[in-house]
This record gives structure tokens, sequence and C-alpha cells, in this order.
């Protein structure tokens, strides 16, 4: 069974839209484990919003001859890779880009369905990309096999991503690193526990 991994960058207080507006840059190490998370992946699932994002910026770094070698190989990657584009009506047209799919899911049942035959088919990993919105949906669908975070040491005013969940998610830390930049790399998988009782008091926490 693949798994679905969520990959993202955020901020302490969990903004995750808008990174222009608080990521102050990508150092080379991180950069590095970007590209060896993403060789893991065939497949990304992306809304439409940022699909667009990415198809204008894509293309062209895959074709341009400056740049990184790291960022060379992202370009390679994203070209190359199956890009699974999610909308609720699928009213708008799409910019052309190679391996590209569209996919209508009207309700949420119909994206629950997509993903699991997703899921079970042969392949490698499958990376869960933004928009908040959307990553959202299928974190509340309980689909997200592991949780990687890039958690910018800056605080900025949007809305937490998580808040709009309703239901209690325990995550089991795997690893935890730090990057050049001060940027702190967090990996994460579900937990599945028992209902517990609530404590009655912080000592209680302790005992």
């Amino acid at each position: 069974m693949r798994k679905i991994t969520l990959q993202m960058m955020t901020t302490l207080n969990g903004r995750l839209d808008d990174p222009m507006a608080w990521v102050h840059g990508v150092s080379d190490d991180q950069y590095r484990d970007i590209d060896r998370f993403y060789a893991g992946y065939d497949t990304v699932l992306v809304g439409r919003t940022t699909y667009e994002e990415m198809a204008a910026y894509w293309p062209g770094a895959l074709s341009e001859s400056e740049g990184t070698e790291t960022n060379r190989a992202m370009a390679q990657r994203m070209n190359t890779y199956k890009k699974v584009v999610f909308s609720r009506s699928g009213d708008r047209e799409l910019t052309e880009w190679n391996n590209t799919e569209r996919v209508v899911a009207a309700t949420d049942g119909e994206l629950k369905s997509y993903l699991q035959a997703l899921k079970s088919q042969p392949g490698r990993d499958i990376h869960l990309s933004g928009g908040s919105s959307f990553a959202r949906s299928v974190i509340a669908l309980d689909l997200v096999d592991e949780f990687r975070f890039f958690v910018y040491p800056v605080v900025s005013p949007g809305t937490p991503w998580f808040s709009p969940l309703t239901d209690h998610h325990d995550l089991e830390l795997i690893s935890a690193g730090t990057y050049r930049n001060g940027v702190v790399g967090l990996h994460y998988s579900p937990r599945k526990q028992a209902q517990k009782a609530r404590p009655g008091s912080f000592t209680e926490m302790l005992t």
C-alpha cells in the first residue's frame, strides 16, 4: 500500500498560506533533504490554485541552465511525476503541464474513494501538496500516513492550518533535525490510541 505524505513548510504558529510573506530562504542542506524525500514519491496531489503556481515555475526551471544542482534535480522530478489536480467543480481550465490529471471530487466521499483507490495502486509514495484547504480536507479524512514539516522560526499572521479540524489527531515523532537557516524538520506518523479520560489536574498528568 502506498503512503500519502504531507510535506510542507510552516511557521511556529502554523501558518501555511502565502509562504512568500514569511519564508526567509531555503538553505542548501534543507533543499537537499527536500529533494531526497521527493525521490521517494512519484505522484503529487495538489489543489488547482497551487497547481497553477507550480505550473508557472517548474517547466521553465527545467529548461534553464542556471540554478543549483538540487534545483535542477527537483525540476526534473516535478516535471516527470504525475500531478493530480483536485477541484470541487472543474469549471476552470488548467495550464497544460506534462503528466497532469484532473479529478473533480464534488464531495468528501468522492475524494476519499479516489485517494483510497490511488493508494492501492502500484508505485512509490504520494506527496500531498497545497493548498491549505485541500490539505486539511485530506487530513480530516484520515488518509495521511506521514507528516513532514519544515518549521520556520517565524510568527506570522494567518489562519493556522490545523484550526478547522474538529477531530483529535495524535502523532508519533519519527525524527527531528535542524538546518543552517534555523528551520526545524519534523517527521511524524499518525498514532492510533485508545480514548483516555481527561486528567483532572496537571499533577495527575505527571503520575
